[in-house]
């Protein structure tokens, strides 16, 4: 047996790998393991609970920093967390605005479509919660970033810069209106494209014209429809910037309303500061003339410029050689845009249906004229705007007669609709391009504005422009007279363009022919109230021009729409009082120049305009009875049914006092009793009727409601203490009668004779007055009033008015008693009326006191009347002006006190009792040396 050889062990030996097997480490393998700890800060990882998330669990910064991201996905969902969050936390919009409108501008150029889509909607979001004001400061962020999106070489970006430009169109148009030089650029380089200029040729065709129209191909709609949609903003902006400009008063007979205006209402909004924070502060105030943004042409009023580094005057388009300039590069283009619109629409030559329409190329044509319109209102001022007119009659009017007056009117041509299967890609296209529905009426009417614009002043006899401005007037006038319903914005522009004929052709065969269609639709039934008020302000402003135009003095029209404003007035009354005050400032205006026909009319329905229960006198707030009371002044005649209408509509308290003070001063001017008259102005009334006027309203009272008086349950029954039965009446009837009072006594007393006007009084006291037996404590405490204050003692009072008015005196006085004790704070004014009254009248007529204390006779007086009558000779002893007519009555004075004293029964003496003798005594005993001396003023009285 062999034995086995053992081998030996070589240095570099190879290792065999079999499968399966681990492969065995190297000896000089390192090893990589380690073990570490985690070290967590729970501070850090807890989350702020005041700072509001999302669902999501997303602040606002988290959410702005994701728009950088790269992931369209990732910025989609910042902007829908961004609107989520806005809209329950609102008031993060104040706090991060700065930061949202810069971040939500940037993606204006994302090139992803939803992430555009989406910004928008954030940015209406803003624009609904955040004005004006507060997003000033940001503004020139966003319009860099409109302007970047406006001028994308992306055709997808451009069409979704338009929706941004709506947003910012609808809620901030001031902004956009303050810088226009930018954005008018980007509007022009989305339609057209700058020429070569080194084609001498082709320039010289175009008269030297830098830009062309431009197709693109790659759009998602034709390049009608897109230019159609850039027309439309373009169109709105401008109409932005003209409301935006100071307002001047043009030409036409009422600021102009635009086609693209959003509303009615002004947008410069009055500046109010709060002096007690502005004290120590250190920011300084911008004040502007009439709170407005830039103080007005025609004012001699200005401000010192502020240095600053804006554009230019001819940038802001504030001179009309930067508008001329604009409009010389838009104009060439706008009638381009037609011309295309107008061969496809009707490509075939076929000249009987030429003035026939599509909607699309009705929708060009309205924008194209729109625009035109807009562009001559850009002139900053009067005088400049007419330069404009001049400009555009020198270099277009070719143009526009040869492109829009060949087809004049134009109409719709109904297109076959054909079933069609839906394309839902196509119709989603034609949806993103914002049309416009145009009815033929508002096309017509709109190419006439812009067309009877260019027409300029004609001379007297002649007619330039006869061949394009003969269908214009056709229209406007079979349109009017035809009786067809219009809106009030085309109703605005009608007229707008008869006042342009009217007063640029000055022929009066125009004018009356104009003016008679005016006049037709003027008398349709059922028109709004805003069109019956802009019918009423054309005539009356057209009226107040007549004088210096010789074709619309004495206009047929214009008096026959005069002479039927008062029957209007009255048929209207009170249904719509804005009218009504309409008519009445027209009325006013034409009375003031004394037109015959409407003085005439308003002649003869005065009464019924004036009527005290239905008139419009009684039923119209109180600025229009000041105006209806201030047309009496010009009335030719007042009969004495129109003085009792009015002396009823001022002592009935349908009027205030002020008022009827105002009406009783008017109709003592118009008498010929004043003295006072204005050129050849002659009396109104007779003197008769004016005095009969007067008595009537000092009475407060008819004839016919003074009879309803005497059968009356509430008036207070007679007594001995009360002679006459008193209807007692309000405090607000009494106040307002008094003051009516004291207005009739200051026109009595500036009469010529003093003593006749007494004389007319008592007459009419005595044959109208004495005979009642119940009397209202108005009527009573103005007698005496008026008694007092008209008395001249060369007339002696006659015995019958002397009975009467101590009645009155002594029934009065027995009230006053009585409202001392029931009521005496809220009766306050109306006591010291009363008693002012009894006491001034028993100073001043002579016998009345003794009169009045003839009838107090203690003996017929019960228990309850005799503290009454007491405290009466109370206050009479008390009152110092009356103490010579008491002591010339010391002996009935006396005879009355010991009737008082033996009729007291009791044993004690009550307080009225000795009050009334102490007075007694005192008064007495210091007139005891004048009644001595004093023979001649007892015997008066």
């Amino acid at each position: 047996m062999k034995s086995k050889k053992k081998k030996r062990q070589d240095d570099f030996q190879k290792v065999k790998l079999k499968v399966g097997k681990t492969k065995p480490k190297a000896d000089n393998a390192t090893n990589t393991n380690f073990r570490s700890k985690g070290i967590h800060l729970t501070e850090q990882l807890k989350r702020d609970p005041s700072c509001p998330t999302t669902h999501r669990q997303l602040g606002i910064n988290e959410l702005l920093s994701q728009l950088h991201h790269h992931n369209a996905n990732v910025k989609l969902g910042a902007l829908v967390g961004l609107r989520e969050l806005l809209s329950v936390h609102p008031s993060l919009l104040e706090q991060h605005l700065s930061r949202l409108l810069s971040e939500v501008a940037a993606v204006f150029t994302d090139k992803d479509g939803n992430v555009r889509v989406s910004s928008t909607r954030v940015l209406r979001f803003i624009a609904q919660s955040v004005p004006a004001e507060r997003v000033a400061p940001f503004y020139p962020v966003l319009s860099a970033h409109l302007s970047c999106a406006m001028t994308h070489i992306e055709t997808s970006i451009q069409e979704d810069a338009m929706k941004v430009l709506d947003v910012l169109l609808e809620h901030y148009p001031a902004l956009l209106a303050a810088r226009p030089a930018v954005l008018l650029t980007n509007f022009l380089e989305l339609i057209s494209h700058k020429q070569n200029s080194g084609n001498a040729k082709k320039s010289q065709d175009t008269k030297g014209r830098t830009w062309a129209l431009s197709v693109n191909l790659s759009r998602a709609v034709t390049s009608q429809q897109w230019r159609l949609s850039v027309l439309l903003r373009l169109g709105r902006f401008l109409q932005a910037v003209v409301e935006e400009r100071p307002g001047e008063e043009s030409d036409i007979f009422i600021p102009t309303e635009g086609a693209y205006s959003f509303s009615g209402e002004s947008r410069l909004t009055p500046l109010y500061l709060n002096w007690e924070e502005l004290a120590y502060s250190k920011v300084g105030v911008k004040v502007y003339e009439h709170s407005g943004s830039k103080p007005t042409p025609q004012s001699t009023f200005r401000l010192r410029a502020e240095v600053s580094s804006g554009p230019t005057v001819g940038e802001d388009l504030d001179s009309s050689e930067a508008v001329q300039s604009f409009a010389a590069t838009l104009v060439p283009l706008l009638l381009e845009v037609w011309v295309e619109a107008s061969t496809s629409d009707c490509p075939w030559n076929n000249t009987e249906g030429a003035h026939l329409l599509g909607p699309d190329a009705m929708s060009v044509m309205f924008q194209v004229l729109s625009i035109l319109q807009l562009l001559r209102k850009l002139a900053p001022q009067r005088d400049q705007q007419d330069a404009l007119d001049a400009w555009f009659y020198k270099e277009y009017l070719k143009d526009f007669k040869q492109h829009f007056m060949k087809n004049f009117p134009y109409g719709s041509r109904d297109t076959p609709k054909h079933k069609k299967k839906v394309d839902l890609r196509r119709s989603k296209q034609t949806a993103t391009v914002p049309g416009l529905t145009v009815e033929p009426m508002a096309l017509n009417i709109t190419l006439c504005q812009v067309m009877v614009s260019l027409s300029q002043r004609q001379v007297l006899g002649r007619e330039t422009d006869g061949d394009w401005l003969t269908p214009l007037r056709t229209f406007v006038r079979d349109t009017l007279s035809s009786g067809v319903k219009l809106s009030y914005r085309q109703l605005h522009m009608l007229l707008g363009t008869v006042w342009r004929m009217v007063f640029t052709q000055r022929s009066k065969t125009v004018t009356d022919d104009l003016l008679a269609a005016v006049y037709i639709y003027y008398q349709q039934r059922h028109l709004t109230l805003q069109t019956r008020s802009l019918l009423l302000s054309f005539y009356s402003k057209l009226y107040l021009q007549e004088q210096g135009h010789a074709h619309i003095a004495r206009s047929k029209v214009l008096c026959r729409w005069l002479a039927s404003l008062p029957v209007q007035l009255s048929q209207l009354g009170q249904r719509n009082p804005a009218l009504s005050a309409r008519l009445i400032l027209s009325i006013q205006a034409a009375a003031s120049r004394k037109q015959k026909d409407l003085l005439n009319s308003l002649q003869t329905h005065a009464c019924m305009l004036y009527d005290p229960q239905e008139g419009v006198m009684v039923l119209l707030p109180i600025e229009s009875q000041q105006r209806m009371v201030q047309l009496l002044y010009f009335l030719p005649k007042m009969s004495p049914s129109l003085l009792a209408n009015l002396s009823y509509c001022c002592t009935a308290g349908r009027i205030s006092a002020a008022l009827s003070a105002s009406l009783i001063r008017i109709v003592h001017f118009r008498s010929s009793l004043s003295g006072w008259s204005v050129g050849s102005q002659e009396a109104a009334l007779q003197d008769a009727d004016y005095i009969s006027f007067l008595f009537s309203t000092l009475t407060g009272f008819s004839s016919d409601k003074l009879a309803s008086l005497q059968g009356a349950d509430d008036a207070l029954p007679p007594s001995p203490l009360s002679p006459l039965s008193l209807y007692p009446t309000s405090l607000e009837q009494f106040t307002h009668h008094w003051d009516v009072v004291e207005e009739v006594c200051h026109c009595l007393e500036t009469l010529g004779s003093k003593s006749q006007c007494f004389d007319i009084l008592q007459n009419g006291i005595c044959k109208y007055l004495t005979k009642l037996g119940v009397v209202p404590d108005s009527m009573a405490a103005g007698l005496l009033r008026a008694v007092s204050r008209l008395l001249d003692l060369s007339v002696l009072p006659v015995e019958a008015m002397l009975r009467f008015l101590s009645q009155c005196c002594l029934s009065l006085l027995a009230l006053l008693i009585t409202l001392e004790q029931e009521l005496p704070a809220e009766t306050n004014h109306k006591r010291e009326a009363i008693w002012g009254a009894c006491v001034s009248a028993l100073s001043s007529v002579p016998r009345l006191l003794r009169m009045v204390l003839q009838s107090m006779r203690v003996g017929d007086l019960s228990e309850e009347e005799l503290p009454q009558l007491g405290q009466i000779l109370s206050m009479l002893l008390q009152h110092t002006p009356i103490h010579n007519q008491l002591l010339a009555n010391a002996a009935l004075l006396q005879e009355i006190i010991q009737h008082l004293t033996r009729y007291t029964r009791g044993t004690t003496r009550e307080q009225w009792l000795t009050d009334l003798l102490y007075c007694y005594t005192v008064t007495v005993a210091h007139g005891a040396s004048a009644r001595r001396g004093n023979l001649s003023l007892r015997d008066m009285y």
